[in-house]
């Protein structure tokens, strides 16, 4: 390839990016390709690049404000990708309470640096059961308006539209979820996937291996009100060191930490975005390719729903790191000192001993894009739209 493909994989917090930039980047591998992942967070300390990484995929991680904001940082990450192992595709997951990333990233790149990347079509990824809710067809508990208002311009931004966990939904529901998609956001190209299972995924990895990224335009955005919705979203980052006497179940104390924290936030009317959360054994020493199968990773997407392990640990532990991700729409200190009594409650109602080595917790800065163009505008026309 005389170009590094760039493949940008959106959607809102819990719709499933993870799960489906690893499916991408093993199919590009397992085709001969070099690939290079860039993950991205408003903070440091992110599950996903760990998760990865231990997959045995070479990742770079941005924090401190999305892709649009970091745009310098982007192409650094992509440059150190490009010194290491020379990537034919980069494949970039985007901080999922961010918007506008076809003009701020997306464009930019084609037009400042077209002759290094060749841009595929944007994907938006789509949690079925939220996006009911946000679209009026389920009555159920949501966000804001404010954070909608975010959710509600991602869906508008994107050239494909991936309704991931289909096997949440009865088909007439599903039918539904794509009949009104089309009727509010005409023109897209609409997919159903389950990235766990791996079912549809080849149409959609095919168009972003061969596809051309749409016209564009300048999304019509409000970045006063895009500030406010991520404004009303805490953060919080956490990083434990875990430890008993004899070895135990770690896929029991995933389980437990995140039951006991999602009663705590409920107990809080916390509207959790996503709460993923990792724990690996001290003793391991495998590989880095095979090091995964020594994870164990839990995810919680909806304060009405429960804690899912998606990964389990294949033998009991004694120790190790635990890493926690937790979004939710509350204030930092809500969520700070929800963790704060989970770890009193967990260390006195079991054997392990959690002892905190990192923590941050904080709402997202005002946005504020280093570029923004237009597809339409001449190439030598830097004029942000």
């Amino acid at each position: 390839m005389s170009r590094a493909r760039y493949i940008m994989i959106g959607g809102f917090l819990g719709a499933g990016k993870s799960t489906s930039v690893s499916k991408m980047a093993a199919r590009l591998t397992e085709g001969g390709a070099r690939v290079g992942l860039i993950t991205n967070d408003q903070g440091s300390g992110l599950v996903d690049t760990r998760s990865l990484q231990a997959r045995g995929f070479q990742v770079e991680e941005i924090s401190g404000g999305c892709f649009c904001c970091r745009f310098d940082s982007l192409l650094d990450a992509a440059r150190k990708l490009t010194a290491e192992t020379r990537p034919d595709v980069f494949v970039a997951e985007p901080v999922g309470s961010c918007t506008d990333l076809v003009a701020t990233v997306s464009y930019p790149l084609r037009r400042i640096y077209g002759d290094d990347y060749d841009i595929a079509p944007f994907s938006v990824l789509v949690d079925p059961v939220r996006a009911r809710r946000v679209l009026g067809l389920d009555e159920a508990r949501n966000f804001s308006d404010k954070v909608l208002y975010v959710y509600r311009k991602q869906l508008e931004e994107a050239d494909i539209l991936v309704i991931n966990k289909v096997d949440l939904l009865e088909t007439s529901q599903l039918e539904e979820l794509q009949a009104t998609l089309e009727s509010e956001y005409p023109g897209k190209r609409i997919l159903t996937v389950s990235a766990r299972d791996g079912d549809g995924l080849d149409e959609w990895f095919d168009l972003l291996i061969e596809g051309e990224a749409g016209p564009g335009h300048c999304l019509d955005i409000d970045y006063k009100v895009y500030a406010d919705g991520e404004a009303l979203l805490g953060w919080l980052n956490a990083t434990l060191r875990v430890s008993r006497r004899d070895e135990a179940d770690g896929n029991a104390l995933l389980m437990d930490l995140a039951g006991l924290l999602h009663d705590r936030l409920t107990d809080a009317s916390a509207e959790v975005a996503h709460l993923k959360m990792t724990l690996m054994p001290e003793s391991t020493d495998a590989s880095p390719g095979a090091l995964f199968e020594d994870i164990g990773v839990i995810n919680l997407v909806r304060q009405d729903a429960r804690p899912e392990l998606s990964q389990e640990l294949p033998a009991p532990v004694s120790s190790g790191e635990l890493v926690v991700n937790l979004r939710a729409e509350a204030e930092p200190d809500v969520l700070s000192k929800a963790l704060e009594v989970t770890l009193e409650e967990f260390g006195r109602d079991t054997k392990w001993a959690a002892t905190l080595d990192h923590i941050e917790c904080f709402s997202p800065g005002e946005p504020q894009p280093t570029h923004r163009f237009s597809s339409s505008e001449a190439p030598g026309d830097q004029t942000p739209c």
